[in-house]
């Protein structure tokens, strides 16, 4: 019950792209899809890949955490592009404005301008 009240906390939070097409399409090649096709379809005869079978349900639970975890990677990529982007702006403009105004302290230093 626990597990069905957070799925249906995590529905709430999706976009309407993951509400509407909720499958990723794959990158395999036809071919390659077969192939994995029939490799799931036999029962597995290691212990590790028995146990693993146990979770396959989860498969689709670790499609969607991997994309969370890509989307916050990027998404953590763009915030430090834009801050550094921001700092440097912020460079220019005290430049601009120490060129702009007069006090004591802009001149004794050299005019940015």
């Amino acid at each position: 019950q626990r597990i069905l009240r957070l799925a249906e906390m995590c529905r709430r939070l999706e976009t309407e792209e993951e509400k509407v097409l909720p499958f990723y399409p794959s990158s395999l090649v036809e071919g390659e899809q077969q192939d994995a096709r029939r490799v799931l379809e036999e029962m597995p005869v290691e212990p590790l890949a028995q146990a693993v079978w146990d979770y396959v349900g989860l498969e689709r639970f670790w499609q969607r955490f991997s994309k969370a975890k890509l989307e916050e990677q990027a998404l953590e990529r763009e915030r430090a592009a834009l801050s550094q982007q921001n700092q440097h702006l912020r460079e220019l403009l005290r430049q601009y404005l120490a060129g702009i105004s007069v006090s004591h302290e802009v001149l004794e230093e050299p005019n940015p301008l």
